[in-house]
């Protein structure tokens, strides 16, 4: 299986915008489908979807309950499925965080990196992290050596970060 993160877009058959029913009914063919908030409006706890395979997990996050704002994968477990998230061509989860960092910046995108383990690219509204809940190889920095979660949400996601860089 094949993800593609394609921000501000939204993900492999999951467009940002899309209808959360339509989200639902997709996030089953993936796996277990396990639902937070339900119908929450709120800004700060929106309602959530979430597909359970049993080697990765992705959060839709809906917008006032009706529409995916944001889809947040997280890192492929082992297991007998081949599963690559891919961003561009580069693989999110099997590339060093830092080297996907610089293949970013290469690019001319600005990436920020204001907490320990999280990197944001406002304008391009993707958010990586290193934060793992469990054993993972770590780079010679003591965290993680890969990303361990990739979000893309609308263009405007993460511009708020730009006034303070």
């Amino acid at each position: 299986m094949d993800i593609e993160l394609d921000p501000p877009n939204g993900i492999t058959g999951f467009p940002l915008g899309m209808p959360a029913e339509d989200v639902r009914t997709a996030a089953a063919r993936l796996g277990r489908v396990k639902v937070s908030n339900e119908g929450s409006t709120s800004t700060f706890r929106p309602m959530r979807v979430t597909a359970l395979h049993p080697q990765f997990e992705i959060v839709f996050h809906l917008e006032k309950a009706r529409t995916l704002r944001a889809a947040e994968v997280w890192i492929p477990r082992p297991g007998p499925e081949e599963i690559t998230v891919r961003y561009r061509g580069i693989d999110v989860f099997r590339t060093p965080a830092l080297q996907l960092v610089r293949q970013l910046e290469e690019t001319g995108l600005t990436v920020l990196h204001d907490e320990p383990s999280s990197w944001t690219v406002p304008r391009l509204s993707l958010g990586l992290t290193r934060t793992a809940g469990h054993e993972v190889p770590l780079d010679t920095d003591g965290e993680p050596l890969y990303f361990q979660a990739a979000l893309t949400g609308p263009t405007d996601y993460y511009d708020f970060l730009l006034d303070n860089a």
